[in-house]
């Protein structure tokens, strides 16, 4: 997703996500990832518009299909067991008889104890799932917990997980919350008097507090359900009829005809980066999402609608949330070179695949990256690459570069000052941030119409790139609001953000949350668009 969260809202700030979207001339440059020889500062001829739609568009995203967010869809999840114990599942493990805490001392990379009577960062640990029943714990550091070299000691030291780090959760038949914890040397874990954490422990158990192996397991901070969590949860075997259902239903062709129908111009499609291997993407993804993305071309031909092509979620995560395939909200894109390299040549696939088609209105070269940790020259340089890979393939298509999450504003208008057709993307939501708790319904609009506004204005400058507000939703934090206040707070924003030069698209076309559903909020006259 982009910034929004349904069951699973954030408390964040009000995030303004600012994407660039690119349009020049074919560019005859390398997409190495390595340094390059400087490039003459020549600018480009006009190059043409795609085939349509028109500007201003309006889209619609077509969230929680290619790219799996639980909150959008909660039953994609039904079926998986254990199944609020996902990969980054947050834990902490009380011990029963001690009353003290599994603790990754100074957060990893030496001794696990037992001796801290209150948990915080380092008595949390993330869960990477193996299967139902068997996991590895990753300590606040990064680092893994295991068996050490001898006598059974625990440790976090580990920087990758392999048997050593490999423990089995046998939850109690009457209260799954009271766990034991078995080792790879086919003991038990148990907390000790002295502090130490041991796998020494052989005996049954009848699960009382007298047993100094049994733990209390205790579960904190919002649950990761996206597409690793799904596909890892499930195993690939049993996702893959699971995502093939849902690919080949929840989306279809009489959806492309509504929005066509309705008024809508585009759809923004989420993608993930493993759809450029498939049918056989990496363990544990799914095949068949490709087939997907190639109907919706298909439909979007037929109806006349333009494609943005979203890479929603991109190799190593470039956020910590769901929506970027994250395992345990681990963010490790643009960390190396090789990694810059894999992202271009996911651009490179969709853009040589879909490059003829007259509905091929946009690549999106990724969404939401997150500053500090992916830094403004990782980003500049992949973006470059990636508008090189998108311009070998289609003169006309744009190309959008998101800002990143927490950087400054402005920071790719340097970069993009002497491109042709740039647009710059924005994002707007009162629904994360607190500040909006107790606001009425007129100072919600109030807002849109004064601070909104006035950011939207700020980023369209005089013979500047075109703005477009690429995410928007007619949901906010009013309680007990009227079906009236719901049209009104949905039409000033549209008044706004149909001052975007580009365009504007909503945040989605179906949801299991009534207001983020476009297709619900047009059907039940929330929303109009003729008119």
């Amino acid at each position: 997703m982009g910034c929004r969260g349904g069951a699973r809202l954030l408390p964040l700030v009000r995030r303004l996500c600012f994407v660039v979207v690119l349009l020049c001339a074919p560019c005859l440059c390398s997409v190495s990832a390595a340094k390059r020889t400087p490039r003459p500062a020549v600018k480009p001829p006009p190059s043409p518009a795609p085939a349509y739609p028109a500007l201003p568009v309006r889209a619609v995203c077509l969230g929680g299909w290619l790219v799996t967010e639980g909150w959008i869809l909660p039953p994609l999840f039904d079926g998986i067991p254990n199944k609020d114990l996902l990969d980054g599942t947050q834990v902490q493990f009380k011990s029963a008889l001690r009353k003290t805490y599994i603790t990754a001392d100074q957060g990893g990379g030496g001794a696990v104890l037992a001796n801290r009577t209150l948990a915080s960062d380092w008595e949390t640990f993330k869960l990477w799932r193996i299967n139902e029943t068997t996991f590895n714990f990753r300590a606040p550091g990064g680092q893994f917990v295991g068996i050490g070299a001898s006598d059974g000691i625990i440790v976090a030291t580990a920087t990758a997980p392999a048997l050593p780090e490999t423990f089995q959760i046998v939850r109690c038949p009457f209260d799954k919350d009271r766990v034991r914890i078995k080792a790879a040397n086919g003991y038990f874990v148990q907390a000790i008097a002295t502090g130490e954490v041991i796998a020494d422990y052989g005996e049954p158990t009848r699960w009382s507090d007298w047993d100094a192996s049994v733990f209390l397991m205790t579960k904190v901070g919002q649950q990761l359900q996206g597409e690793y969590q799904l596909c890892n949860g499930y195993g690939t075997d049993k996702a893959a009829p699971v995502l093939r259902d849902h690919w080949n239903t929840y989306i279809v062709e009489d959806d492309f005809k509504f929005i066509a129908s309705s008024g809508l111009t585009a759809v923004r499609i989420p993608v993930g980066w493993w759809i450029a291997s498939d049918p056989n993407p990496p363990a544990p993804y799914v095949g068949g999402s490709l087939q997907a993305l190639d109907n919706a071309f298909k439909w979007a031909e037929k109806y006349k609608l333009g494609v943005i092509i979203d890479l929603h979620a991109a190799p190593g995560s470039q956020n910590p949330w769901e929506h970027s395939s994250s395992r345990d909200g681990t963010q490790e894109w643009g960390t190396t070179d090789a990694n810059i390299a894999q992202t271009v040549q996911v651009i490179e696939f969709l853009a040589s695949r879909y490059a003829t088609s007259p509905s091929l209105f946009a690549v999106e070269l990724m969404n939401e990256p997150l500053a500090p940790r992916a830094t403004l020259e990782s980003l500049t340089r992949y973006y470059r690459d990636g508008y090189d890979a998108v311009r070998r393939h289609s003169p006309a298509a744009y190309v959008v570069m998101s800002n990143r999450l927490s950087g400054n504003k402005t920071e790719l208008l340097p970069f993009a000052a002497g491109l042709q057709g740039a647009v710059i993307d924005v994002h707007y939501y009162t629904v994360f941030n607190s500040m909006f708790s107790n606001f009425t319904v007129q100072q919600n609009i109030d807002f849109v119409r004064t601070n909104f506004s006035g950011e939207l204005a700020a980023v369209t400058t005089q013979n500047g790139p075109l703005t477009f507000v690429g995410e928007w939703v007619a949901e906010w934090k009013v309680p007990n609001a009227t079906k009236e206040e719901y049209q009104k707070y949905a039409a000033a924003q549209m008044s706004v953000y149909g001052q975007a030069t580009f365009g504007w698209s909503y945040w989605t076309v179906k949801n299991a949350n009534n207001h983020w559903d476009l297709e619900w909020m047009i059907k039940n006259g929330y929303i109009s668009l003729k008119g």
